[in-house]
């Protein structure tokens, strides 16, 4: 079979970064992988959001603790850093509609939720961060929600999203101050697992955290694919 990026023909060397895809047949060319870089594999990251840090919480997140007195969302796990090589990946994705090749994150979100929510797992109900009406209609899918039926957890549709402009047309205090874009239409009761692909500023899952928290959720976590 072929590399469903490169669309060369698979190698079938056995190596630690590829041994999770050996039995999905969505997978990298050795070359191709050789290409992913792994959070993981950095000497630090924040505890908090995921994001390269030589400190245990980043500036990023005492700036959240300043700004608000009980942060909704506990902790973020991101998977992959926001290189060339991942832009690329989620425009041809997210962006022209490739809903194909979401495939070849299968493993790694798998592996991800396994290393840090594993023990969890039976109280978690995964919750996909939504888009809007007019976002669906452009992409054809959601591409959290895509990652999310990856999990082995129950998933819920918890929230419709008001607020259809683009996250990327926006500057970070524009982010960070924008209007909270979710309205909850089904109240969790239980620990929930954000997902989503791209945690930037972190002001996204806040805001669907802070939903959840006003209705009885007794704590919110996320997994996210990128940490931009």
């Amino acid at each position: 079979m072929n590399c469903l990026w490169c669309e060369e023909e698979r190698s079938r060397h056995i190596g630690w970064k590829n041994f999770l895809n050996l039995m999905n047949p969505y997978e990298l060319c050795d070359s191709c992988v050789s290409n992913l870089i792994f959070l993981y594999e950095t000497p630090s990251r924040c505890t908090k959001c995921s994001r390269e840090s030589e400190e245990k919480i980043c500036f990023d997140c005492i700036r959240w603790e300043k700004q608000m007195q009980d942060d909704p969302l506990l902790f973020n796990y991101s998977i992959f850093p926001y290189n060339l090589f991942m832009q690329e990946i989620i425009a041809k994705w997210k962006y022209r509609g490739d809903y194909v090749l979401g495939e070849l994150f299968r493993p790694y979100i798998r592996a991800a939720f396994s290393k840090k929510f594993g023990k969890k797992k039976k109280e978690l109900i995964a919750v996909p961060i939504p888009l809007s009406e007019k976002r669906m209609d452009e992409r054809g899918f959601n591409q959290a929600e895509m990652l999310a039926h990856f999990l082995p957890l129950e998933t819920k549709t918890a929230f419709i999203r008001i607020d259809s402009e683009k996250q990327s047309k926006r500057n970070r205090r524009e982010r960070i101050t924008a209007k909270n874009p979710f309205s909850l239409i089904e109240k969790i009761n239980t620990p929930v697992l954000l997902v989503d692909d791209i945690y930037t500023t972190g002001t996204t899952l806040r805001h669907a955290a802070g939903r959840l928290k006003e209705h009885g959720c007794p704590s919110v976590y996320a997994l996210t694919l990128i940490r931009g």
